[in-house]
């Protein structure tokens, strides 16, 4: 048995896998359910009723979302109990953890940290591009060199001080959406935000030295720090009154691409010069044979040069 919505001829099978758009039109006209025999509609999974959760196939929860209080448009939302079980990092518990799908763009982390905090004290949020394990975070740069962000919906992970955080989340009545511009909280956008960033695009010269001075100093106690350590294994290597070394195991080195490759090769040298050759009789008279067809070939190549050169020396009058 299939579903489809309304108004659109899509067939929904099971197990209902849906992606935004289809969730989007599940949510807002509902799906029908046609069995032979009879045309019924079937209990949609999300329920406009008023105070009443929309919950739709899959476990997600959709929360309406508006930009201000006097726009009529509203945004979905789709949230989910964060349970992985492969998830290992302790920045995602998954018993505090919210999964927020089809985030707006002009929503940032501070953005979605108010919004959810309705709903208990909110520990952290993470913004990504799409859903997956923590990243590793490289080398943290300065402010004046981040990569461009993508403009694009995202994917959220948001922490709450406590489990019950959750359940009030994903119990939030449909027909109450989330504003996320009031006068509390303003968030700028168009024209408005673009000046902004070409504004803040320009840096001024004192708090760019700044920065630099911080770095060169971080950099040059970094410098002595390491000259100190090369100092102190020196002194340890060096001989006592009775003659005795003390020898220190030094930090290794990391093992590039070039060295891995040079080792291989020598260790493949080495095994090649342990091998035994014609330790068998057969492997014997094949070592034979094989010479013997090798002669041989040599030996016809061998005549026919001499051939071709004897008839390249005959004498043509004309």
């Amino acid at each position: 048995m299939g579903f489809f919505s309304a108004n659109k001829s899509q067939i929904i099978p099971p197990p209902y896998k849906l992606n935004c758009v289809e969730e989007h039109h599940v949510i807002q006209f509902g799906f029908t359910s046609r069995v032979k025999g009879h045309n019924k509609m079937a209990p949609s999974g999300c329920s406009h009723a008023n105070n009443k959760a929309c919950v739709i196939p899959g476990g997600f929860t959709a929360l309406s979302l508006k930009f201000n209080s006097d726009t009529n448009s509203e945004h979905k939302m789709y949230v989910k109990e964060h349970k992985v079980r492969a998830e290992k990092s302790s920045h995602r518990p998954l018993d505090r953890t919210l999964f927020v799908l089809n985030i707006p763009p002009y929503c940032s982390e501070d953005v979605v940290k108010e919004l959810f905090s309705q709903f208990g004290t909110v520990r952290s949020v993470e913004l990504s591009d799409h859903p997956g394990s923590l990243l590793q975070s490289g080398p943290k740069l300065s402010r004046f060199f981040k990569p461009a962000e993508k403009q694009a919906f995202k994917v959220g992970y948001v922490v709450f001080d406590r489990p019950s955080s959750i359940a009030a989340a994903k119990s939030h009545p449909h027909n109450l959406p989330l504003v996320v511009c009031s006068t509390k909280r303003t968030v700028q956008t168009g024209v408005q935000k673009w000046i902004k960033q070409y504004k803040d695009s320009f840096v001024q010269p004192d708090t760019l030295q700044n920065v630099v001075d911080e770095f060169m100093k971080n950099f040059d106690k970094m410098k002595e720090e390491e000259e100190e350590r090369l100092k102190q294994e020196e002194e340890q290597q060096k001989e006592d009154e009775e003659g005795w070394v003390k020898v220190s195991r030094g930090k290794a080195r990391p093992h590039s691409e070039a060295a891995n490759r040079k080792t291989l090769q020598k260790e493949m040298r080495k095994k090649k010069r342990k091998e035994l050759l014609n330790f068998y009789s057969w492997q014997h008279k094949n070592t034979q044979k094989e010479h013997i067809a090798e002669l041989r070939k040599k030996f016809e190549e061998d005549k026919q040069r001499i051939a071709l050169l004897r008839a390249q020396r005959k004498f043509r009058p004309y």
